[in-house]
């Protein structure tokens, strides 16, 4: 019943400590993709080739002739959209021959590949999008809803909704490190960074990569802790 009443808000809930742990490990991963970044786009490429151009000699290497590379606004805000096939580069990256950004721009065509070589990781992650989308944003509202009328069944639902937006998040880690292990091994390969400016490359990938497990686990111990205190509420 003490677990009970802290799922109710009424006592000490440990589990919770676990939560606000992982959240300041979000942080701070998110804020070490950023001063990575900032290191290492100080460092030019001896290819002297922007993120841009880089981008779209891969994509050229590749044979994928229907996917343009554009420029939009904001830090790190790279993206490929399979919707409009375009490979979107942001200002840190577009213009800029650092081994940061080339890295980047790589990456997002490492999403490029796995998109037209059907790589499984990604098509399963595609495919739970929608349902992603709704358990996000309706799967802890359901839950407080169920809370408030006392109602078991509803935060079932709540629970198996929202962990709809966690598969996701666990999905998109494969997709994130093999998007990462392409672009080392196509910058390798085509000639465009050096042994030392692919480490470069590297940390800035590897940077990026844990602000994805960070939030991973943040929420694989957020639906953990709503499993264990709705089971505990019925003890």
């Amino acid at each position: 019943m003490y677990y009970a009443r802290g799922f109710y808000g009424y006592g000490f809930d440990p589990l919770y400590i676990l939560v606000i742990i992982m959240g300041i490990l979000c942080m701070v991963a998110s804020s070490r993709v950023s001063s990575v970044y900032k290191k290492y786009a100080r460092i030019r490429s001896r290819s002297n080739m922007t993120g841009a151009q880089v981008a779209m000699e891969i994509l050229r290497r590749n044979g994928i002739t229907d996917v343009s590379v554009r420029h939009v606004s904001g830090n790190l805000t790279d993206h490929f959209d399979p919707r409009t096939k375009t490979v979107n580069l942001s200002d840190a990256t577009y213009d800029s021959p650092s081994v940061a950004a080339v890295g980047v721009a790589a990456h997002e065509c490492g999403h490029v590949c796995q998109h037209e070589f059907g790589y499984l990781p990604l098509k399963i992650r595609t495919a739970i999008v929608p349902a992603a989308s709704i358990g996000s944003k309706a799967g802890i509202p359901i839950l407080i809803l169920g809370m408030l009328l006392s109602l078991p069944f509803l935060i079932k639902i709540g629970i198996w909704v929202f962990s709809l937006a966690v598969l996701f998040q666990v999905v998109t880690l494969p997709v994130e490190f093999d998007a990462s292990r392409r672009a080392l091994v196509m910058l390798d390969e085509y000639g465009i960074l050096d042994q030392e400016e692919l480490s470069h490359s590297k940390k800035v990938l590897s940077a990026a990569a844990m602000t994805y497990v960070a939030s991973a686990a943040s929420a694989v111990v957020q639906l953990l802790r709503l499993v264990l205190l709705n089971g505990r509420r019925r003890d």
